[in-house]
């Protein structure tokens, strides 16, 4: 905000230095008649358009000159008390196309427009790109879109051949376009379709380079007027570091969750008695859940769920090593879980000493349904059928690397033809926002509540069970953790 001051300080101190050269306030205090200061005529300061739309046009008055001064004070008081307020929105959001809504429509309000769209396409061709509209349908979007950019200052600013000087900071005001010569015929024709007549292009131009433009399309012939130009560049101005700002973080997370799915298993394995389906989803930060499905001699299967402590790219690289460390000790000895959780647990006190983990590693026999489970500090699978929908019992025992040394139990399940057994992390369960018992609780109802009809399908299995669990979608759930929910169905 206080650059939005200085700007506005600099129409200030002209009017002043004027004032003093003039020698207003010296002649105030000797020819006004009584003391009281002489009338001169100068216009009233407009509100901003948009802002009070309903206020007619100033009229010439004649006024104090002290009057004028603190009127026109006043008016400035009261932009930077606007532009303040909507600064202060346009912080509060936290996703791209959020801002960019708020940011257009912000916009409007300052320049006096009804309707507009922005759209975020960085210059450096990185993504991600977005488009969104105020006032606007989507269908009305896709004929705009059909506009050749070159026609338009909105599209010379996102591709980049504005020009130079002041058109290629704002990209410059269409006042009348039905009368605008060499205007393209394609656009005239959108433009009446659409019902505007006017628009005004401002260029999104962060520390990196431009990032998109945002346009603002007027009923009628119109322009916005000095002062309101100088009002929404600096809205502009700030919004695109916000922008920025928003975008590096937006890219960060892409990174994070491309390099989790790049250490997590490019595809399931078939193995003939069991059907594997898998839903994953990293949080915001990245995170350290992970689950791994691997064939093993004699038609067997392993399946493996677990989560590593923290988060962010630390946390993602210490689940990919022990994922590979796993898979190598399953292959070797997965026939007893308990042994190959007990070698990790050692690796882990060697090589990750300031990290615990939790993991669930069910060695599937599918020819004869028969599960052997071992579990450190991990929540118990779900089995789901016809019949029933409970958890698996099994032994209580805490995460890897919490105690001098791990040692728990192996149970053994039997699921009956047709039940899926689901397997997930505990980022599924804190994600609702519950306590653990009402969590728990909320999980069993949504398997209990699957249709008969997509029971033989545990993709389907998995994907009613999220919506359930999370009616408003994952983006809206609590806490952002990572979630896993690996579903196995024994035929």
């Amino acid at each position: 905000m206080l650059d939005i001051a200085l700007h506005l300080r600099v129409d200030v101190d002209p009017l002043i230095a004027a004032q003093n050269d003039m020698g207003v306030c010296d002649a105030i205090e000797r020819n006004a008649p009584g003391g009281k200061p002489a009338d001169m005529s100068a216009p009233n300061v407009p509100k901003v358009a948009g802002i009070d739309p309903l206020v007619p046009p100033p009229a010439q008055t004649s006024a104090p000159a002290g009057a004028v001064i603190q009127d026109r004070l006043a008016g400035w008081v009261s932009d930077l008390t606007t532009l303040h307020e909507l600064t202060e929105r346009l912080v509060g959001t936290g996703a791209l196309d959020e801002a960019l809504h708020e940011v257009v429509r912000a916009g409007a309000a300052l320049v006096g427009a009804r309707r507009g769209l922005a759209a975020l396409e960085p210059a450096d061709g990185l993504g991600p790109t977005s488009t969104v509209g105020l006032g606007l349908a989507h269908a009305d979007l896709g004929h705009i879109e059909t506009v050749p950019r070159g026609s338009t200052p909105y599209g010379r600013i996102l591709d980049g051949t504005a020009g130079t000087g002041p058109d290629a900071e704002t990209g410059g005001s269409s006042p009348d376009l039905l009368h605008e010569e060499g205007l393209d015929p394609l656009h005239r024709e959108v433009a009446a379709r659409l019902g505007y007549a006017a628009s005004y292009a401002l260029a999104l131009t962060g520390r990196s380079g431009r990032l998109g433009a945002v346009v603002w399309l007027y009923d009628e012939p119109a322009e916005p007027v000095e002062r309101q130009r100088h009002l929404v560049g600096l809205y502009i101005r700030y919004a695109a570091e916000h922008l920025s700002r928003l975008l590096e973080l937006e890219r960060a997370r892409a990174r994070v969750a491309t390099l989790t799915e790049e250490l997590l298993p490019s595809r399931l394995p078939r193995v003939p008695g069991v059907q594997l389906a898998v839903r994953h989803r990293a949080g915001p930060h990245g995170g350290g859940d992970w689950y791994d499905a691997l064939a093993l001699p004699e038609g067997a299967l392993g399946l493996v769920v677990g989560s590593v402590t923290g988060s962010g790219p630390s946390a993602t690289a210490a689940m990919g090593r022990l994922r590979a460390s796993l898979r190598a000790y399953a292959v070797i000895e997965g026939e007893d879980p308990v042994a190959v959780l007990s070698d990790l647990e050692l690796l882990m006190r060697l090589t990750e000493p300031a990290r615990s983990a939790t993991a669930l590693l069910a060695y599937c026999e599918p020819a004869k349904r028969k599960i052997v489970l071992a579990g450190a500090g991990h929540s118990p699978p779900l089995i789901v059928g016809e019949r029933r929908t409970e958890y698996a019992e099994t032994s209580l025992s805490a995460p890897l690397n919490m105690l001098s040394c791990w040692e728990a139990p192996s149970v053994e399940i039997s699921p009956n033809p047709g039940e899926t057994v689901l397997l997930y992390t505990d980022g599924l369960l804190h994600r609702t926002g519950d306590p653990m018992d009402r969590a728990f609780a909320r999980l069993h109802a949504a398997a209990a509540g699957v249709p008969k009809s997509i029971r033989d399908d545990p993709g389907a299995i998995a994907d009613h069970v999220l919506r359930t669990v999370f009616p408003e979608g994952l983006d809206e759930a609590g806490p952002a953790e990572d979630i896993v929910l690996l579903a196995a169905r024994f035929d």
